[in-house]
């Protein structure tokens, strides 16, 4: 049987379809209303998954179409992030048959289509084909700097996030590493295409650059609803950055910062000489920024397009403060209230530091001299 599912975001169709692909579905995709309506000519489906919010044409332009123009009786389901009951009726008084709120699981949509085709529930037992996995409402772009990492890449960890989480595309940015970084990387690349991709720096910039690269790299592409970066060696868990992102997506806020500040039944570990220059380097920031937050300088925050495109148009002063810069550049841009009301800093549940960072302890003390850098530029 043939289904046409209809979505602007291609990695929730390469979810459908990659679940799909291993059932009794011929699956074709649209990334638009118009698209979708020319398929629906064409290829006379025997189901329809809409989005509503797509471009040219929406999902309820392509519902009267095969309601009122072709006068169609093809089951329809309406699956989007939208949860208001004004999109609910609305779908359902144009003839839509059933409708999914995302995230929905994919075993849910599955089940959802037998219903619909007059098919067995539960038919698939294939326990190859049964998932865990969730199709989520929102598309979100990690960059993940790397440096001479290839031993220390957390492969199965990543692996396991993105097979649960189909919505999550991982942005591995190579520093020009001089170990074979590149080529572990790549090898990811081939055993998940669909959710992470290399970009590839010929030259070590250091890790400011690095992000910056690839954030905008990722905010050049409208698939992404969110995007933010992590550190490599996962010191904060791809888990506790979804919560970021899930504070992000529920609130007004424009970007949310992980904060290592100790909390009772988080797990937030810093060996002995590390901690104590950490918080003389974050009492100066605290003073350089004037802004009530009190860990500026987390590897793990999530922002809005709109303000990556800000934040990292330009070149930092440094390779590594640059988390303080893009406090700065806010502050600068929209001034200290409205700042600071679209920042929000959110505790972590994990943080650990783990050995091998690129960052020593001769690198540590050189950072009372660029905050000073900072603090003169930025006056």
């Amino acid at each position: 049987m043939k289904i046409l599912a209809a979505d602007d975001q291609k990695m929730i169709l390469t979810a459908i379809s990659n679940n799909l692909k291993e059932t009794n579905y011929d699956l074709i995709t649209a990334i638009d209303g118009d698209e979708a309506i020319r398929l629906f000519e064409s290829e006379s489906p025997d189901l329809l998954i809409l989005d509503i919010n797509m471009p040219k044409k929406s999902g309820f332009d392509v519902i009267k179409h095969v309601r009122q123009n072709a006068q169609s009786s093809v089951p329809i389901i309406v699956m989007t992030g939208a949860d208001d009951e004004e999109t609910l009726a609305k779908a359902y008084t144009l003839g839509a048959d059933d409708f999914i709120e995302k995230p929905v699981g994919i075993n849910k949509l599955i089940f959802r289509i037998q219903k619909l085709l007059l098919q067995p529930i539960n038919s698939i037992t294939d326990e190859s084909v049964i998932k865990s996995q969730t199709i989520d409402k929102h598309m979100v772009g990690v960059v993940i700097p790397c440096y001479n990492e290839a031993l220390r890449i957390k492969k199965s960890e990543f692996f396991s996030y993105i097979d649960q989480n189909p919505g999550y595309h991982l942005c591995f940015v190579n520093d020009g590493s001089t170990d074979n970084t590149l080529e572990v990387l790549n090898q990811l690349v081939v055993e998940r295409p669909d959710n992470i991709s290399v970009y590839d720096c010929a030259v070590n910039g250091g890790k400011a650059e690095a992000v910056r690269q690839g954030m905008l790299h990722l905010a050049s592409d409208s698939e992404f609803n969110f995007i933010g970066f992590l550190d490599a060696d996962l010191s904060t868990d791809l888990s506790d950055f979804d919560g970021l992102v899930q504070t992000l997506a529920k609130s007004d806020f424009k970007m949310v910062n992980g904060s290592r500040i100790a909390r009772m039944g988080a797990n937030i570990h810093k060996d002995g000489a590390r901690q104590i220059i950490s918080k003389t380097i974050n009492l100066i920031i605290r003073n350089i920024l004037g802004m009530p937050f009190q860990d500026t300088q987390c590897g793990a925050k999530v922002m809005t397009p709109q303000i990556a495109k800000i934040v990292f148009e330009n070149k930092f002063l440094t390779r590594w403060l640059f988390d303080v810069e893009i406090f700065l550049r806010l502050k600068k841009k929209f001034g200290l209230d409205k700042s600071v009301a679209m920042l929000c800093e959110q505790p972590l549940k994990r943080w650990v530091h783990e050995d091998g960072s690129k960052l020593s302890m001769k690198d540590s003390i050189k950072i009372f001299g660029q905050l000073m850098q900072i603090a003169v530029s930025y006056r």
